[in-house]
C-alpha cells in the first residue's frame, strides 16, 4: 500500500512539474467560441462615448451568463447628460434588454461590477438637471440587480460620502468589487476641487468608510482595486497644456482650443481602508519635460498585496510637438509594466517596444483560473491585431500569440477581476471593432 502511495505522489509531482513548466513557458491554445456586434449607437457629442470610463468596465459574467451596460443616445436630446443605460443581457436569441431607466440622465457610460452569480452592481451618475444643461449637478448612486430566472430586481443604492463634495456631469469616476469580502468602492471627482472622493459599501448598500485623494495636478480616468480590504487606485494627470510655448504653438497650427495632456501616471493606495485613509499618490511615470504622453491601461493586484501597472507611454505627444521643440526625440509608444508593493516601485520593465511599423495600444489584465495573468493587447502594424502575453509569472521573452478574432478590437474592456468577476480560462471580451458598433467575444483559453 505504502509503495503504491509513493507511486501516486511521484507521478503527481511530475504533472505538477509539467503543468509548471508549460505555464511559465507561456504556453496556451487560444479558441474564439463567439464574435458577434452587440448594439450600435449614436454618437452622444458630448465628449464622452460607450468606452469613455476605460478604467471600469461595461461587461461582466454571472456564472453562465453575460451582461453588457449599453450607452444610448436619446435623440433630439440637448448635450450633456443625453444618454442613459440599457442593462443587456446575453441570451440563445441575441442580446436582450433587462432593464432601462425612462430618462436619459447620463453623460458617460454606466459601469458594472458583481459579487456573485446572482447579484449586479450598475453605476450611474444621474443629472439632477434639466436636459441640456451642462456642467450640472449629479447624483452618483448603485443601482442593485438581484438576477432570478429571466427576472432581475433593481434596488437603488444611495452612498454617504462624509462631506458635501460637488459632483457634475463629468464624474471621472472608478469603481471595484471585492467578491469574496461582499464590498464594493466608487470614486467620484469633485468638480470643484478635483479631489477624488472614495466610498465603500456593503452589498446590502451600508456605507462602510470615507476617503479621499488629493493628486499634485487633476487626475483622471482611475483604475481602482479593492482586495482584502486594501484600495488601490492608479490615474492619470489631466490638465490644459502648462507649458504657454507649448500651447500657442500648437493653437497657432491646429486651432484647436482642447488641448488637454495627459504626462504623468499616479499611484495611491491604503492597506485597510476602513481604518486608514489614502497615502500620499507616487509617480509611476512622467514624461513632462519632453512634451509626451502617457495612458494608464490597468491594474491588477496579486495574493500578496503588489500592484501590477500596464502603461502605454511615448517620448513626445505628437510630430507637430516634436518637429518645432524636441528633434530627434520619439513618438512611437511602448507598452510597460510597474510592480508596486507598499506605495515603493519594485521594478519596471518594457513588455513590448513600439517600432517605426508596429506600437501597442490597448491592455488590459486577464486572471485565467490557474492563476496565470495575461494581458489581453491590442498592436498596430502589418500583423495587426489583438494578441495574448503572459504577465504573471514574469517570464524572460513572453511569446505574443495571436487571438483569431474576424474583427478585431482596438478598445474594449473585459470581464475582469477588479470588477468582482472570477477568474476564468474564458476571456469575455466588448469592444469596438466597427464604427458605431459595439461587439462581444468569447475567447476561450485551453
Amino acid at each position: 500500500m505504502e509503495q503504491r502511495v509513493e507511486i501516486v505522489v511521484a507521478v503527481f509531482a511530475v504533472l505538477s512539474g509539467l503543468l509548471l513548466r508549460s505555464a511559465q513557458a507561456g504556453e496556451v491554445r487560444i479558441e474564439v467560441e463567439a464574435e458577434e456586434d452587440v448594439y450600435s449607437y449614436m454618437p452622444p457629442n458630448n465628449g464622452s462615448g460607450p468606452l469613455w470610463s476605460y478604467g471600469c468596465t461595461q461587461l461582466a459574467r454571472l456564472g453562465d451568463e453575460v451582461y453588457v451596460s449599453q450607452m444610448e443616445t436619446g435623440e433630439g436630446v440637448p448635450p450633456l447628460a443625453n444618454t442613459r443605460w440599457k442593462l443587456l443581457r446575453r441570451t440563445g436569441a441575441g442580446w436582450a434588454v433587462l432593464a432601462q431607466p425612462e430618462g436619459y440622465r447620463q453623460r458617460e457610460p454606466c459601469p458594472l461590477a458583481t459579487t456573485s452569480d446572482k447579484i449586479l452592481f450598475l453605476n450611474v451618475n444621474d443629472s439632477t438637471q434639466p436636459p441640456g444643461t451642462k456642467y450640472g449637478p449629479c447624483e452618483p448612486a448603485l443601482i442593485k440587480f438581484t438576477i432570478s430566472g429571466s427576472e432581475a430586481s433593481q434596488e437603488r443604492i444611495m452612498p454617504s460620502w462624509g462631506e458635501q463634495p460637488y459632483y457634475t456631469d463629468h464624474s471621472y469616476r472608478g469603481f471595484a468589487a471585492d467578491r469574496r469580502h461582499g464590498q464594493l468602492l466608487m470614486l467620484n471627482i469633485d468638480a470643484k476641487t478635483s479631489i477624488q472622493h472614495a466610498c465603500l459599501l456593503s452589498t446590502s448598500g451600508q456605507t462602510l468608510a470615507n476617503a479621499s485623494i488629493t493628486f499634485p495636478i487633476r487626475a483622471c480616468y482611475p483604475q481602482v482595486a479593492l482586495s482584502n480590504g486594501a484600495a488601490h487606485v492608479l490615474a492619470i494627470g489631466d490638465i490644459v497644456e502648462p507649458i504657454k510655448e507649448w500651447r500657442e504653438f500648437k493653437f497657432e497650427r491646429t486651432k484647436r482650443e482642447w488641448d488637454y495632456v495627459f504626462r504623468i501616471l499616479y499611484f495611491t493606495w491604503s492597506p485597510d481602508i476602513m481604518k486608514q485613509g489614502f497615502a500620499a499618490p507616487i509617480e509611476i511615470a512622467n514624461v513632462d519635460a519632453t512634451g509626451g504622453y502617457i495612458s494608464n491601461q490597468d491594474l491588477w493586484i496579486s495574493s500578496s498585496g503588489e500592484a501590477y501597472i500596464l502603461y502605454t507611454q511615448r517620448e513626445v505627444q505628437s510630430a507637430l510637438l516634436r518637429d518645432k521643440f524636441f528633434p530627434g526625440k520619439s513618438i512611437i509608444s511602448s507598452l510597460y509594466l510597474a510592480v508596486v508593493k507598499e506605495g515603493a516601485i519594485t521594478s519596471k520593465r518594457t513588455l513590448i517596444a513600439g517600432t517605426e511599423t508596429s506600437e501597442p495600444g490597448c491592455a488590459r489584465f486577464h486572471v485565467a483560473k490557474n492563476g496565470t495573468v495575461y494581458a489581453v493587447l491590442y498592436v498596430t502594424g502589418p500583423e495587426a491585431g489583438n494578441k495574448l502575453m503572459q504577465v504573471y509569472p514574469l517570464l524572460n521573452n513572453p511569446p505574443l500569440i495571436p487571438i483569431p478574432l474576424k474583427n478585431p478590437m482596438g478598445s474594449y474592456c473585459l470581464a475582469g477581476v477588479r470588477a468582482g468577476n472570477e477568474p476564468s480560462n474564458t476571456i469575455d471580451m466588448h469592444g469596438q471593432a466597427k464604427e458605431n458598433t459595439m461587439s462581444y467575444a468569447r475567447i476561450v483559453l485551453h
